[in-house]
């Protein structure tokens, strides 16, 4: 409800966006301008309104108090993934939801464990020949496949082939391309045409091979629901087989890239994280944890998440009018110093249980409330495998690293990462 109390917003003036067009026109310069004036901000872009929303208490408000008056507003990725899980609003969408929500739970992730593990096993054996040839490996390539296979795995019970690899990289890559918010920075839509081709007939493929397998699939989950559910169709399963096999890879592929890039910067963590507890211990896992946690508050998945105000309302005080685009940043909240004591430092000790946790919505790198990523432990738990098998066995040595960041639909490394593994001398 809006009262007379609610002030209003503070904005960017126009001479500040000259400004900043001038200086090359990043989106994220221009939202940590906009932080500055204050946990709500506002700038316009032509008529429209748009709300940046950083301060912890603010962003719960809107992600977790009020899922129904900041909602999804389409997904310039829709020409790509259809009607799947991430472009869905609305109450197709809380169907779909629940039709997939169990297969994401603790125990659902369970029966899809065998796959995860192959996966990992996959990469050790990968890095252990490159170990003991000297050859240089692209990290970022090798935790791409990775992310895929164990996609994949789980999908259709089989491992990946290199051609369907090479589809959905494709696919991919026309996804992260991206803008995160292209009425900012003046990017027009995306040619999906070949992406939509590759993505089409990884599909196929997928889904002739979950027929034949007689282990659990999560395809076989969506191929059960379009036989039995009226509103599940064979098209809607297209739609939520690319949106987990494309959507779902980059983003834990990048957080990977990212956690061995802060390793090889801070190696100290690393060796800190091992000697928590032995091999397969309780303490060991939470170590690792706290560096997947620790590397997602400075890279969070989706570092972007734009809202659209159904109606008019009150966000921290300011009005916020209708039809108003509402932009949440995690990016930006997770690197405030009033929330997180010397926010650039890698400190994964921070998520650690001596530590005082920070406030609701001051964490946020999966999402929060009713569409928060339906992923997040899917994702989470191949991370850690995968770290508990490589971290003890091996030490990058970084050869070839991007000096930038890329702001797209994710935050990434703007280049390849290249490196000589070494075998753990003392493996902890």
């Amino acid at each position: 409800m809006v009262t007379a109390a609610d002030s209003t917003l503070p904005e960017l003036d126009a001479g500040e966006l000259v400004r900043w067009r001038a200086d090359g026109g990043r989106l994220v310069d221009l939202l940590t301008a906009a932080q500055r004036l204050g946990p709500v901000a506002g700038f316009r872009i032509g008529d429209r309104q748009v709300v940046l929303v950083t301060g912890p208490e603010e962003v719960q408000h809107v992600l977790a108090r009020h899922p129904d008056t900041y909602v999804k507003h389409g997904h310039r990725a829709k020409v790509l993934l259809g009607d799947g899980l991430l472009c869905a609003a609305g109450e197709p969408w809380r169907r779909q939801r629940k039709l997939l929500q169990p297969q994401f739970t603790v125990r659902g992730i369970r029966a899809y464990e065998p796959q995860l593990r192959a996966a990992v096993a996959a990469v050790a054996d990968r890095w252990r020949a490159a170990a003991d040839t000297g050859e240089v490996r692209e990290l970022d390539a090798d935790l791409r496949y990775f992310s895929l296979d164990v996609i994949w795995r789980s999908l259709t019970a089989r491992p990946l082939d290199e051609p369907t690899y090479r589809q959905l990289v494709a696919a991919g890559d026309s996804l992260a391309a991206i803008p995160a918010f292209a009425p900012a920075t003046g990017e027009s839509d995306a040619d999906f045409s070949r992406a939509v081709a590759d993505a089409d007939r990884a599909a196929e493929h997928a889904i002739a091979l979950a027929r034949q397998a007689d282990e659990p699939t999560l395809i076989g989950v969506l191929l059960r629901a379009a036989r039995e559910l009226p509103d599940y169709d064979e098209t809607l399963v297209r739609d939520e087989l690319l949106t987990l096999m494309v959507a779902g890879y980059e983003t834990t592929a990048t957080t990977l890239g990212w956690l061995f890039l802060l390793l090889d910067a801070h190696p100290e963590q690393r060796d800190l994280a091992l000697s928590a507890g032995p091999a397969g211990s309780a303490e060991r896992a939470a170590a690792i944890r706290a560096l997947i946690d620790e590397t997602l508050r400075l890279y969070p998945v989706a570092w972007l998440m734009p809202r659209y105000a159904a109606e008019t309302g009150a966000v921290g005080g300011h009005l916020v009018p209708a039809g108003a685009t509402v932009l949440l940043c995690p990016y930006l909240t997770h690197r405030d110093p009033e929330v997180w004591p010397t926010p650039e430092t890698f400190r994964p000790q921070r998520f650690l249980a001596a530590e005082r946790r920070p406030a609701p919505g001051s964490y946020f790198p999966f999402g929060l409330g009713p569409r928060a990523c339906i992923g997040a432990q899917f994702a989470v738990r191949e991370m850690t495998l995968l770290l508990e098998e490589v971290l003890p066995a091996f030490r990058p040595e970084i050869r070839e690293q991007p000096t930038e960041a890329g702001y797209r639909l994710t935050v990434h490394p703007d280049g390849p990462v290249r490196a000589v593994l070494h075998r753990a001398e003392n493996r902890l």
